[in-house]
Protein backbone atom coordinates (compact mmCIF):
# COMPACT_ATOMS: atom_id res chain seq x y z
CA UNK A 1 0.00 0.00 0.00
CA UNK A 2 1.13 3.41 -0.77
CA UNK A 3 2.39 5.55 2.43
CA UNK A 4 2.65 9.24 2.05
CA UNK A 5 3.44 12.20 5.07
CA UNK A 6 1.09 14.56 4.83
CA UNK A 7 2.21 16.40 7.59
CA UNK A 8 4.20 18.65 5.37
CA UNK A 9 1.98 20.06 3.04
CA UNK A 10 2.27 23.32 4.49
CA UNK A 11 -0.63 25.53 3.07
CA UNK A 12 -1.41 23.59 0.09
CA UNK A 13 -4.50 21.61 0.24
CA UNK A 14 -4.57 17.90 1.10
CA UNK A 15 -5.87 16.81 -2.47
CA UNK A 16 -3.15 18.77 -4.38
CA UNK A 17 -0.50 17.52 -2.05
CA UNK A 18 -1.55 13.67 -2.07
CA UNK A 19 -1.63 14.06 -5.96
CA UNK A 20 1.81 15.65 -6.10
CA UNK A 21 2.85 12.94 -3.86
CA UNK A 22 1.56 10.03 -6.28
CA UNK A 23 2.72 12.11 -9.73
CA UNK A 24 6.32 12.07 -7.96
CA UNK A 25 6.09 8.68 -7.79
CA UNK A 26 5.07 8.08 -11.54
CA UNK A 27 7.79 10.34 -12.54
CA UNK A 28 10.48 8.69 -11.23
CA UNK A 29 8.83 5.33 -12.05
CA UNK A 30 8.64 4.07 -8.40
CA UNK A 31 5.04 3.41 -10.29
CA UNK A 32 5.23 2.51 -13.46
CA UNK A 33 3.13 2.76 -16.66
CA UNK A 34 0.48 -0.23 -15.94
CA UNK A 35 0.54 -0.65 -12.31
CA UNK A 36 -2.80 -0.61 -10.96
CA UNK A 37 -3.44 2.12 -8.45
CA UNK A 38 -5.23 1.57 -4.83
CA UNK A 39 -8.85 1.78 -4.44
CA UNK A 40 -9.85 5.09 -3.44
CA UNK A 41 -11.48 3.96 -0.32
CA UNK A 42 -8.36 1.35 0.51
CA UNK A 43 -6.13 4.28 0.03
CA UNK A 44 -8.25 6.86 2.20
CA UNK A 45 -8.65 4.17 5.16
CA UNK A 46 -4.97 3.90 4.69
CA UNK A 47 -3.55 7.70 4.97
CA UNK A 48 -6.85 8.47 7.58
CA UNK A 49 -7.79 11.23 4.83
CA UNK A 50 -11.30 11.13 3.36
CA UNK A 51 -12.89 9.40 0.34
CA UNK A 52 -13.67 12.83 -1.34
CA UNK A 53 -9.75 13.84 -0.86
CA UNK A 54 -8.34 10.76 -2.59
CA UNK A 55 -11.40 11.02 -5.65
CA UNK A 56 -10.18 14.65 -5.85
CA UNK A 57 -6.39 13.78 -6.05
CA UNK A 58 -7.06 10.96 -8.76
CA UNK A 59 -9.46 13.47 -10.36
CA UNK A 60 -6.39 15.50 -10.91
CA UNK A 61 -4.10 12.78 -11.90
CA UNK A 62 -6.83 11.55 -14.65
CA UNK A 63 -7.15 15.57 -15.91
CA UNK A 64 -3.32 15.59 -16.78
CA UNK A 65 -3.54 12.54 -18.27
CA UNK A 66 -0.85 10.66 -15.47
CA UNK A 67 -3.98 7.69 -14.67
CA UNK A 68 -6.63 5.63 -16.66
CA UNK A 69 -9.85 5.17 -14.86
CA UNK A 70 -10.92 1.26 -16.21
CA UNK A 71 -14.51 0.44 -15.74
CA UNK A 72 -15.10 -1.73 -12.77
CA UNK A 73 -11.19 -2.05 -12.81
CA UNK A 74 -9.66 0.55 -11.10
CA UNK A 75 -7.17 3.30 -11.48
CA UNK A 76 -4.14 2.49 -13.50
CA UNK A 77 -0.79 4.51 -14.19
CA UNK A 78 -0.81 5.17 -17.86
CA UNK A 79 1.53 8.11 -18.38
CA UNK A 80 3.82 6.56 -21.11
CA UNK A 81 4.43 10.59 -22.28
CA UNK A 82 6.35 10.54 -19.46
CA UNK A 83 9.11 7.88 -20.02
CA UNK A 84 12.09 8.85 -22.02
CA UNK A 85 12.43 6.42 -25.19
CA UNK A 86 14.92 4.12 -23.38
CA UNK A 87 11.92 3.61 -20.89
CA UNK A 88 13.38 5.64 -17.79
CA UNK A 89 12.01 8.45 -15.79
CA UNK A 90 12.98 11.57 -17.23
CA UNK A 91 14.89 13.99 -14.99
CA UNK A 92 12.54 16.50 -14.91
CA UNK A 93 9.24 15.42 -16.91
CA UNK A 94 6.78 17.74 -17.58
CA UNK A 95 3.39 17.70 -15.38
CA UNK A 96 1.26 17.63 -17.99
CA UNK A 97 1.47 15.30 -20.60
CA UNK A 98 3.08 15.56 -24.51
CA UNK A 99 -0.49 15.22 -25.94
CA UNK A 100 -3.04 17.14 -23.70
CA UNK A 101 -6.41 15.38 -22.90
CA UNK A 102 -9.59 17.20 -24.59
CA UNK A 103 -11.11 19.65 -22.63
CA UNK A 104 -14.65 18.71 -21.66
CA UNK A 105 -17.10 21.70 -21.60
CA UNK A 106 -20.40 19.43 -20.55
CA UNK A 107 -20.43 17.09 -17.49
CA UNK A 108 -21.37 17.42 -13.68
CA UNK A 109 -18.47 17.60 -12.04
CA UNK A 110 -18.24 20.92 -9.63
CA UNK A 111 -15.17 22.69 -9.10
CA UNK A 112 -13.09 20.53 -7.25
CA UNK A 113 -10.92 23.31 -5.22
CA UNK A 114 -14.17 24.24 -3.74
CA UNK A 115 -14.37 21.55 -1.75
CA UNK A 116 -13.73 21.93 1.95
CA UNK A 117 -11.22 19.10 2.41
CA UNK A 118 -9.83 20.18 5.84
CA UNK A 119 -13.14 20.69 7.36
CA UNK A 120 -14.33 17.29 6.11
CA UNK A 121 -11.22 15.75 7.28
CA UNK A 122 -11.46 17.15 10.73
CA UNK A 123 -15.55 15.86 11.23
CA UNK A 124 -14.66 12.62 9.90
CA UNK A 125 -11.65 12.36 12.94
CA UNK A 126 -14.16 14.11 15.03
CA UNK A 127 -16.89 11.27 14.56
CA UNK A 128 -14.40 8.48 14.67
CA UNK A 129 -13.10 9.78 17.72
CA UNK A 130 -16.21 10.40 19.28
CA UNK A 131 -17.28 6.85 17.93
CA UNK A 132 -15.29 4.38 16.98
CA UNK A 133 -17.63 1.98 15.62
CA UNK A 134 -18.70 4.55 12.84
CA UNK A 135 -17.31 2.10 10.29
CA UNK A 136 -18.25 -1.29 11.58
CA UNK A 137 -21.83 -0.33 12.05
CA UNK A 138 -24.37 -0.81 9.14
CA UNK A 139 -27.63 1.59 8.97
CA UNK A 140 -30.86 0.63 8.64
CA UNK A 141 -32.85 0.86 5.40
CA UNK A 142 -33.63 4.07 5.90
CA UNK A 143 -30.45 5.86 6.58
CA UNK A 144 -29.00 7.27 9.65
CA UNK A 145 -31.35 8.74 11.93
CA UNK A 146 -29.57 11.48 12.45
CA UNK A 147 -28.84 12.61 8.72
CA UNK A 148 -32.30 11.82 7.98
CA UNK A 149 -33.14 14.88 10.84
CA UNK A 150 -30.65 17.07 9.39
CA UNK A 151 -32.09 16.65 6.16
CA UNK A 152 -35.40 17.31 7.40
CA UNK A 153 -34.17 20.33 8.78
CA UNK A 154 -32.31 21.65 6.16
CA UNK A 155 -35.12 21.14 3.77
CA UNK A 156 -37.86 22.79 6.53
CA UNK A 157 -35.80 25.82 6.75
CA UNK A 158 -34.59 26.36 2.77
CA UNK A 159 -37.69 24.62 1.20
CA UNK A 160 -40.45 25.24 3.29
CA UNK A 161 -41.40 21.34 3.13
CA UNK A 162 -43.40 20.01 6.08
CA UNK A 163 -41.98 16.65 7.18
CA UNK A 164 -40.84 14.56 9.57
CA UNK A 165 -37.42 12.51 10.01
CA UNK A 166 -38.88 9.66 9.22
CA UNK A 167 -40.43 10.52 5.79
CA UNK A 168 -36.66 11.08 4.09
CA UNK A 169 -34.64 7.80 2.88
CA UNK A 170 -31.22 7.55 2.07
CA UNK A 171 -29.96 6.31 -0.76
CA UNK A 172 -26.64 5.75 -2.99
CA UNK A 173 -27.14 8.86 -5.30
CA UNK A 174 -29.25 9.57 -7.57
CA UNK A 175 -29.13 6.50 -10.00
CA UNK A 176 -29.73 4.33 -6.81
CA UNK A 177 -32.88 6.17 -5.94
CA UNK A 178 -33.95 6.19 -9.40
CA UNK A 179 -34.26 2.17 -9.03
CA UNK A 180 -35.67 1.98 -6.29
CA UNK A 181 -38.67 4.28 -7.20
CA UNK A 182 -39.10 2.17 -10.47
CA UNK A 183 -39.40 -0.90 -8.47
CA UNK A 184 -42.02 1.22 -6.09
CA UNK A 185 -44.07 1.79 -8.71
CA UNK A 186 -43.25 -1.70 -10.61
CA UNK A 187 -45.50 -2.00 -13.54
CA UNK A 188 -46.44 1.78 -14.18
CA UNK A 189 -45.45 3.76 -17.01
CA UNK A 190 -42.96 6.68 -16.11
CA UNK A 191 -43.15 9.79 -17.74
CA UNK A 192 -39.83 11.41 -18.10
CA UNK A 193 -38.71 14.84 -19.66
CA UNK A 194 -36.84 14.96 -23.63
CA UNK A 195 -34.57 16.37 -23.22
CA UNK A 196 -33.30 15.36 -19.84
CA UNK A 197 -31.13 13.54 -17.71
CA UNK A 198 -30.25 10.29 -19.97
CA UNK A 199 -29.62 7.94 -16.89
CA UNK A 200 -32.75 8.54 -16.02
CA UNK A 201 -34.50 7.05 -18.69
CA UNK A 202 -31.53 4.26 -18.71
CA UNK A 203 -32.03 3.22 -15.20
CA UNK A 204 -36.06 3.51 -15.83
CA UNK A 205 -35.67 1.41 -18.59
CA UNK A 206 -33.28 -1.08 -17.64
CA UNK A 207 -35.46 -1.73 -14.30
CA UNK A 208 -38.08 -2.95 -16.84
CA UNK A 209 -40.46 0.24 -16.56
CA UNK A 210 -42.26 1.47 -19.24
CA UNK A 211 -40.30 5.03 -19.65
CA UNK A 212 -42.45 7.62 -22.07
CA UNK A 213 -40.11 10.26 -22.88
CA UNK A 214 -42.63 13.71 -23.24
CA UNK A 215 -41.12 16.96 -24.57
CA UNK A 216 -40.88 20.21 -22.87
CA UNK A 217 -42.32 23.57 -23.98
CA UNK A 218 -40.95 26.88 -22.36
CA UNK A 219 -42.95 26.12 -19.01
CA UNK A 220 -41.39 22.79 -18.05
CA UNK A 221 -43.06 19.18 -19.17
CA UNK A 222 -45.56 19.86 -21.31
CA UNK A 223 -48.90 19.12 -19.71
CA UNK A 224 -51.14 17.84 -23.34
CA UNK A 225 -48.33 15.34 -23.76
CA UNK A 226 -48.78 14.46 -20.47
CA UNK A 227 -51.97 14.17 -20.21
CA UNK A 228 -51.97 12.45 -23.61
CA UNK A 229 -49.45 9.46 -22.46
CA UNK A 230 -51.62 7.57 -20.39
CA UNK A 231 -48.42 7.49 -17.69
CA UNK A 232 -49.24 6.85 -13.81
CA UNK A 233 -45.91 8.50 -12.91
CA UNK A 234 -44.69 11.69 -13.48
CA UNK A 235 -40.61 12.08 -13.70
CA UNK A 236 -40.03 16.13 -13.49
CA UNK A 237 -37.19 18.91 -12.44
CA UNK A 238 -39.67 21.62 -12.06
CA UNK A 239 -36.77 24.58 -9.52
CA UNK A 240 -34.05 24.07 -13.03
CA UNK A 241 -34.55 21.55 -15.91
CA UNK A 242 -31.27 19.72 -16.82
CA UNK A 243 -30.06 20.97 -19.25
CA UNK A 244 -32.53 23.48 -20.56
CA UNK A 245 -32.50 24.89 -17.31
CA UNK A 246 -36.14 25.89 -17.54
CA UNK A 247 -38.22 26.92 -14.30
CA UNK A 248 -41.68 25.49 -14.25
CA UNK A 249 -43.85 28.71 -13.13
CA UNK A 250 -46.71 28.36 -10.47
CA UNK A 251 -49.61 27.86 -13.12
CA UNK A 252 -47.99 25.00 -14.76
CA UNK A 253 -47.08 23.20 -10.83
CA UNK A 254 -50.89 23.79 -10.04
CA UNK A 255 -51.79 22.26 -13.34
CA UNK A 256 -49.57 19.12 -12.39
CA UNK A 257 -51.26 18.55 -8.84
CA UNK A 258 -54.15 18.30 -10.69
CA UNK A 259 -53.12 15.81 -13.10
CA UNK A 260 -52.04 14.16 -10.27
CA UNK A 261 -55.36 14.26 -7.79
CA UNK A 262 -57.53 13.86 -10.63
CA UNK A 263 -55.90 10.43 -12.26
CA UNK A 264 -54.51 8.97 -8.89
CA UNK A 265 -50.99 9.62 -10.51
CA UNK A 266 -47.85 10.02 -8.56
CA UNK A 267 -45.10 13.49 -9.12
CA UNK A 268 -41.69 12.62 -8.44
CA UNK A 269 -40.00 16.10 -8.19
CA UNK A 270 -35.85 15.90 -8.87
CA UNK A 271 -34.57 18.47 -7.20
CA UNK A 272 -31.19 17.82 -9.03
CA UNK A 273 -29.59 21.47 -9.86
CA UNK A 274 -32.34 23.18 -8.26
CA UNK A 275 -29.76 24.27 -5.76
CA UNK A 276 -28.59 26.96 -8.83
CA UNK A 277 -32.07 27.86 -9.93
CA UNK A 278 -32.15 31.73 -11.04
CA UNK A 279 -34.02 33.04 -8.84
CA UNK A 280 -33.61 34.89 -5.71
CA UNK A 281 -36.96 34.35 -3.99
CA UNK A 282 -37.14 30.26 -5.62
CA UNK A 283 -41.14 29.21 -5.97
CA UNK A 284 -42.81 26.68 -3.53
CA UNK A 285 -41.81 22.80 -4.36
CA UNK A 286 -44.48 20.91 -5.82
CA UNK A 287 -43.66 18.77 -2.55
CA UNK A 288 -44.31 21.90 -0.27
CA UNK A 289 -47.42 22.30 -1.76
CA UNK A 290 -48.80 18.95 -2.18
CA UNK A 291 -51.89 18.33 -0.23
CA UNK A 292 -53.07 14.74 -1.42
CA UNK A 293 -49.48 12.90 -0.87
CA UNK A 294 -48.95 12.88 -4.89
CA UNK A 295 -45.08 13.79 -4.40
CA UNK A 296 -42.26 12.41 -3.58
CA UNK A 297 -39.27 14.89 -3.76
CA UNK A 298 -35.60 13.72 -4.68
CA UNK A 299 -32.51 15.97 -4.57
CA UNK A 300 -28.95 14.54 -4.02
CA UNK A 301 -25.18 15.85 -2.74
CA UNK A 302 -23.68 15.33 -6.27
CA UNK A 303 -23.70 18.33 -7.56
CA UNK A 304 -23.27 20.60 -4.15
CA UNK A 305 -21.22 18.10 -1.96
CA UNK A 306 -18.90 16.08 -3.99
CA UNK A 307 -20.27 13.00 -7.06
CA UNK A 308 -17.74 10.94 -5.34
CA UNK A 309 -20.03 10.51 -1.80
CA UNK A 310 -22.38 9.03 -3.78
CA UNK A 311 -25.16 9.65 -1.32
CA UNK A 312 -28.89 11.38 -2.30
CA UNK A 313 -32.27 11.00 -0.55
CA UNK A 314 -35.46 10.97 -1.35
CA UNK A 315 -38.81 12.50 1.05
CA UNK A 316 -42.04 10.31 0.94
CA UNK A 317 -45.43 11.71 1.16
CA UNK A 318 -47.00 10.59 4.70
CA UNK A 319 -49.36 8.22 3.06
CA UNK A 320 -46.30 6.50 0.73
CA UNK A 321 -44.49 5.27 4.46
CA UNK A 322 -46.18 2.53 4.98
CA UNK A 323 -46.18 0.84 1.44
CA UNK A 324 -42.32 2.00 0.73
CA UNK A 325 -41.25 -0.35 3.92
CA UNK A 326 -42.99 -3.21 2.67
CA UNK A 327 -42.07 -3.54 -1.22
CA UNK A 328 -38.30 -2.24 -0.64
CA UNK A 329 -37.58 -2.17 3.48
CA UNK A 330 -35.84 -5.47 2.68
CA UNK A 331 -32.96 -3.35 1.40
CA UNK A 332 -30.20 -2.41 3.41
CA UNK A 333 -28.48 1.21 3.12
CA UNK A 334 -26.06 1.41 0.63
CA UNK A 335 -24.51 3.94 2.17
CA UNK A 336 -21.62 3.37 5.31
CA UNK A 337 -22.71 4.93 8.36
CA UNK A 338 -19.45 7.06 9.03
CA UNK A 339 -20.27 9.06 5.85
CA UNK A 340 -23.69 9.52 6.81
CA UNK A 341 -22.23 11.13 10.32
CA UNK A 342 -19.91 13.13 8.49
CA UNK A 343 -22.69 14.73 6.52
CA UNK A 344 -24.99 14.99 8.91
CA UNK A 345 -22.73 17.01 11.13
CA UNK A 346 -21.39 19.13 8.00
CA UNK A 347 -25.56 19.91 7.34
CA UNK A 348 -26.36 20.77 10.95
CA UNK A 349 -23.60 22.70 11.90
CA UNK A 350 -24.04 25.31 9.29
CA UNK A 351 -21.58 24.34 6.87
CA UNK A 352 -23.74 22.97 3.94
CA UNK A 353 -25.19 26.26 3.73
CA UNK A 354 -22.02 28.42 3.37
CA UNK A 355 -20.35 25.63 1.17
CA UNK A 356 -23.34 26.11 -1.05
CA UNK A 357 -23.01 30.01 -1.28
CA UNK A 358 -19.13 29.46 -1.93
CA UNK A 359 -20.35 27.39 -4.73
CA UNK A 360 -23.36 29.49 -5.88
CA UNK A 361 -21.11 32.52 -6.01
CA UNK A 362 -18.28 30.71 -7.70
CA UNK A 363 -20.94 29.83 -10.35
CA UNK A 364 -21.96 32.94 -10.95
CA UNK A 365 -18.24 34.14 -11.81
CA UNK A 366 -17.49 32.05 -14.23
CA UNK A 367 -21.31 32.21 -16.02
CA UNK A 368 -20.20 35.87 -16.02
CA UNK A 369 -16.93 35.45 -17.58
CA UNK A 370 -17.25 33.13 -19.90
CA UNK A 371 -20.63 35.26 -21.34
CA UNK A 372 -17.87 37.75 -21.65
CA UNK A 373 -15.46 36.16 -23.00
CA UNK A 374 -17.62 34.54 -25.92
CA UNK A 375 -18.89 38.68 -26.46
CA UNK A 376 -15.46 39.50 -27.08
CA UNK A 377 -14.63 36.72 -29.43
CA UNK A 378 -15.22 36.13 -33.35
CA UNK A 379 -18.10 34.22 -31.82
CA UNK A 380 -19.78 36.92 -30.79
CA UNK A 381 -21.62 37.34 -34.14
CA UNK A 382 -22.96 33.92 -34.20
CA UNK A 383 -23.65 32.77 -30.71
CA UNK A 384 -27.09 33.54 -28.38
CA UNK A 385 -25.70 33.70 -24.97
CA UNK A 386 -28.70 33.24 -22.49
CA UNK A 387 -30.24 35.84 -20.35
CA UNK A 388 -28.27 36.68 -17.56
CA UNK A 389 -28.79 34.73 -14.76
CA UNK A 390 -27.55 31.64 -12.57
CA UNK A 391 -26.71 27.58 -12.90
CA UNK A 392 -23.89 25.59 -13.15
CA UNK A 393 -24.85 24.70 -16.95
CA UNK A 394 -25.78 27.11 -19.81
CA UNK A 395 -26.84 26.73 -23.32
CA UNK A 396 -24.99 28.59 -26.20
CA UNK A 397 -27.30 28.79 -29.45
CA UNK A 398 -24.39 28.74 -32.53
CA UNK A 399 -25.69 30.00 -35.66
CA UNK A 400 -23.87 27.10 -38.32
CA UNK A 401 -24.30 25.16 -41.21
CA UNK A 402 -22.43 22.25 -39.32
CA UNK A 403 -24.63 19.73 -37.71
CA UNK A 404 -23.73 18.07 -34.30
CA UNK A 405 -21.61 15.84 -35.38
CA UNK A 406 -19.48 17.93 -37.68
CA UNK A 407 -19.04 20.30 -34.66
CA UNK A 408 -18.61 17.24 -32.44
CA UNK A 409 -15.78 15.83 -34.80
CA UNK A 410 -14.04 19.44 -35.21
CA UNK A 411 -13.93 20.34 -31.38
CA UNK A 412 -11.86 16.97 -30.78
CA UNK A 413 -9.30 18.16 -33.20
CA UNK A 414 -8.87 21.18 -31.28
CA UNK A 415 -8.82 20.16 -28.19
CA UNK A 416 -12.58 20.11 -27.33
CA UNK A 417 -15.15 17.42 -25.99
CA UNK A 418 -18.50 19.37 -26.80
CA UNK A 419 -22.24 18.26 -25.55
CA UNK A 420 -24.96 19.43 -27.57
CA UNK A 421 -28.42 19.83 -26.40
CA UNK A 422 -29.75 16.66 -28.82
CA UNK A 423 -27.50 14.22 -26.74
CA UNK A 424 -30.11 14.87 -24.29
CA UNK A 425 -32.89 13.50 -26.24
CA UNK A 426 -34.85 10.28 -26.60
CA UNK A 427 -36.81 11.83 -29.11
CA UNK A 428 -35.71 13.52 -32.52
CA UNK A 429 -37.56 17.08 -32.94
CA UNK A 430 -37.33 17.22 -28.93
CA UNK A 431 -34.56 19.22 -28.92
CA UNK A 432 -32.77 22.33 -30.75
CA UNK A 433 -29.74 21.33 -32.94
CA UNK A 434 -26.97 23.44 -32.62
CA UNK A 435 -27.10 24.11 -28.92
CA UNK A 436 -23.86 23.75 -26.69
CA UNK A 437 -24.55 22.62 -23.02
CA UNK A 438 -20.80 24.04 -21.13
CA UNK A 439 -20.52 23.31 -17.72
CA UNK A 440 -19.39 26.80 -16.70
CA UNK A 441 -18.96 25.77 -13.08
CA UNK A 442 -16.08 23.04 -13.99
CA UNK A 443 -14.68 25.00 -16.42
CA UNK A 444 -11.23 25.83 -14.53
CA UNK A 445 -10.66 29.56 -14.82
CA UNK A 446 -7.14 29.54 -16.25
CA UNK A 447 -8.46 27.51 -19.06
CA UNK A 448 -11.45 29.58 -19.88
CA UNK A 449 -9.51 31.76 -22.70
CA UNK A 450 -8.60 28.10 -24.30
CA UNK A 451 -12.19 27.02 -24.29
CA UNK A 452 -13.13 30.10 -26.25
CA UNK A 453 -10.83 30.42 -28.30
CA UNK A 454 -11.21 26.47 -29.49
CA UNK A 455 -15.02 27.16 -30.07
CA UNK A 456 -13.65 29.97 -32.36
CA UNK A 457 -11.92 27.65 -34.34
CA UNK A 458 -15.17 25.11 -34.69
CA UNK A 459 -17.60 27.36 -35.28
CA UNK A 460 -16.60 31.01 -36.63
Amino acid sequence: MLTYDLSGRGRAPLYEYLSDCLRRDILSGRLAVGDRLPSRRALAEHLGVSLITVDAAYGLLLDEGCVEARPRRGYYVASPALRGPDGQARAEAPREPEAPRLLRLAGSRMDAGLFPAALWARLTRRVLSEDPDALLRSAPHEGLTELREAIAAYLRGSKGLDLRAEQVIIGAGAEFLYLLTAQFFAGASIAVEDPGYPKIRQVYAAAGAGCIPLPLDGRGLSLSALERSGAAVAHISPAHQFPTGIVTPMPRRLALHDWARSTGGYIIEDDYDGEFGARQRPLPTLAGIDRAGRVIYMSTFSQTVSPALRIGFLVLPERLCGLWRERLGFYSCAVPSLEQQVLARFISGGYYERHLNRLRKAAREKRAALCAAIEASPLAPIAALPEPGAGVHLLLRMDTPLSDAEARRRGEEHGLALSFLSDYAASPGHAAQHTLVINCAALPASRLNEAVSGLAKVFA
